[in-house]
């Protein structure tokens, strides 16, 4: 159940003709009074000889009392509350205690004997009400509604207990604001999918991805084809800046601006130059050897370092510093808004929507320290640079690579902040990862089936040798692994490592022991794409030869029969001596 607190108004007739009448499309169906502050006010929607202002009149009647001068400009409170759509159809009885409740957490009618504001409760929906009270209480004075908005959440999250409603995860004041019942409205006459102001928080942050400075930053912006109003100190300093949609006007045909601070907390100017200055101090710290490693950016590339600082960022988040700990969660979506920015077209929507959802876990109170996270950032500004994948080949198998790194990367945000007690977060995490397995599956389907083909051609000979390795390098998963149907893709990605020059056997442990498993719907797919990332094999398998079937060679003397591999294995062992 969701309470949303308006700014106050100065027209109540105004408010109460549009709850009375019709909607914008039709949408009102017998807007009724449930409730009011005596139980007797008049009904203009079911009482023939009740007026809209006669309804007016005996709500402002305490303004009207006061001297002129002494009257609140704005004296119009409104809030609606709006059951989750999953929730059973309310009687108006119920609507009514709920509407008493809220009017009295919020202290526009403390009730106790104590002075109230006149207040009405209207529906014209099966799933909300709507609540107007006038801001002047009986005995004239302003009524005690600081942080209203606040105190009606959380009766809002009694009330859903009491009655078996859906219950809300209680919210800690650094979600993104709401969309006012006017912008969504706008939006439906406009045949817009979202409102002007969600469409330019996605916006906003897919520029301010991986951008290391203020001037790409707003050439970002400017290339979305955003309007954008600077505001400068008298000294020519850059203090902040606002961002309008070119066809969202008003009613006088201007642009609606809005402030980065009223898109999301994080997009405020300030808040955006922390990242910026975070990488400006780590750069001059040297570069573990664990850290992403920089280059040439091709989608494919771009994707694989992606991976790489994800499969790095997991560790950070279980087990390094809370400020630190955020910083990574942070950088995770830039990371998915620069995925969704350049996905090719049958992933996009889902890592749109696992970018989306992700935003509200990005922010707690827990304040990020900036510059550790620099290897995230970086691989957020290589996708970016890195340009759209075509979502096949090398790019679209390495683009199913990054998307199962971030699935874990997102899944131990999530529990971060459970543990950390940050409800709403935990939830958004989650159903980011949600998203995340379905854009997962889109992308997979098509690298792995070629992995499986190859794994199924093997002979058998070869095929029962990569058993033999499973079962001795993970003796606890071997037979959970063997009964998934992915085991044909590992079996060929064993082949290609060993072909390589690497242990495969050790590569298998070290994939298993550096991260949990338990979330994973195929543990022969994440093990898939974690030894092709350490072997630094192709992601897209199709170019390669299929050993051992029809020469009926093995890896291990193709591997012998070429000059040398030193690199290769040098780096595996490398790889397999780091902690992760």
């Amino acid at each position: 159940m969701i309470p949303s607190v308006n700014n106050p108004g100065d027209r109540t007739i105004g408010l109460l003709a549009y709850l009375y009448g019709p909607g914008k499309h039709e949408e009102h169906i017998d807007p009724h009074l449930v409730a009011s502050f005596d139980g007797m006010a008049p009904d203009p929607g079911r009482d023939p000889n009740a007026t809209l202002k006669a309804l007016q009149q005996l709500l402002d009647q305490p303004v009207q009392a006061l001297p002129r001068h002494a009257r609140p400009a704005k004296h119009v409170w409104h809030t609606s509350v709006r059951a989750d759509p999953g929730d059973r159809t309310l009687s108006d009885e119920e609507w009514a205690g709920i509407a008493r409740r809220i009017v009295a957490a919020t202290g526009i009618d403390p009730g106790d004997g104590q002075p109230g504001c006149r207040w009405a409760a209207v529906r014209h929906a099966d799933d909300h009400i709507h609540i107007v009270a006038t801001l002047v209480a009986e005995d004239g004075r302003r009524p005690d509604d600081f942080r209203s908005g606040t105190r009606a959440q959380a009766e809002a999250r009694l009330i859903e207990k009491e009655l078996g409603l859906h219950e809300v995860a209680p919210g800690d004041g650094t979600a993104a604001q709401r969309p006012t019942s006017a912008e969504r409205h706008k939006a439906e006459r406009q045949g817009r999918e979202r409102t002007a102001r969600e469409e330019l928080r996605e916006t906003v942050r897919r520029a301010v991805a991986g951008a290391s400075s203020e001037e790409e930053f707003f050439d970002r912006l400017a290339g979305a084809g955003l309007l954008i109003r600077k505001r400068a100190a008298p000294s020519g300093d850059l203090l902040g800046y606002k961002v309008a949609l070119p066809d969202d006007r008003n009613k006088d045909g201007e642009p609606v601006f809005y402030p980065g601070a009223r898109l999301a907390p994080d997009l405020s100017l300030p808040r955006i130059r922390e990242r910026w200055s975070g990488d400006a101090q780590d750069a001059a710290a040297p570069r573990g050897e664990d850290a992403a490693p920089s280059g040439p950016s091709t989608p494919a590339s771009a994707r694989r370092r992606a991976a790489s600082a994800a499969w790095q960022a997991v560790l950070v988040i279980e087990h390094g510093d809370d400020a630190v700990a955020a910083a990574h969660i942070a950088a995770a979506g830039e990371i998915l808004d620069a995925l969704a920015k350049t996905s090719a077209a049958h992933t996009r929507r889902e890592l749109r929507d696992a970018a989306t959802a992700f935003e509200r876990a990005s922010r707690s109170h827990v304040r990020a320290v900036r510059g550790h996270d620099r290897a995230l950032r970086q691989a957020a500004r290589d996708l970016v640079h890195g340009g759209p994948a075509l979502g096949r080949g090398e790019d679209g198998a390495t683009t199913a690579m990054a998307i199962d790194m971030l699935f874990f990367l997102i899944t131990a945000a999530a529990h971060w902040h459970a543990k950390k007690g940050h409800a709403q977060q935990a939830v958004a995490a989650a159903r980011a990862a949600e998203h995340l397995r379905s854009a997962y599956q889109a992308a997979a389907a098509h690298p792995l089936g070629v992995l499986y083909q190859r794994g199924r051609r093997l002979n058998r000979p070869l095929l029962q040798r990569q058993t033999v390795v499973l079962r001795e390098a993970l003796p606890a998963l071997a037979e959970q692994i063997l009964a998934e149907p992915g085991w044909y893709a590992l079996a060929a990605t064993i082949a290609d490592a060993e072909a390589a020059g690497h242990d495969p056997a050790a590569l298998l442990s070290d994939a298993v022991e550096r991260r949990e498993l338990d979330t994973a719907e195929s543990v022969s797919d994440v093990l898939v794409w974690r030894m092709r990332r350490m072997a630094d094999l192709p992601a897209d398998a199709s170019e390669l030869p299929a050993y051992g079937t029809t020469d009926g060679s093995s890896p291990t003397s193709r591997a012998a029969s070429r000059p040398s591999a030193p690199g290769r294995r040098r780096s595996a062992e490398g790889t397999a001596g780091k902690t992760r």
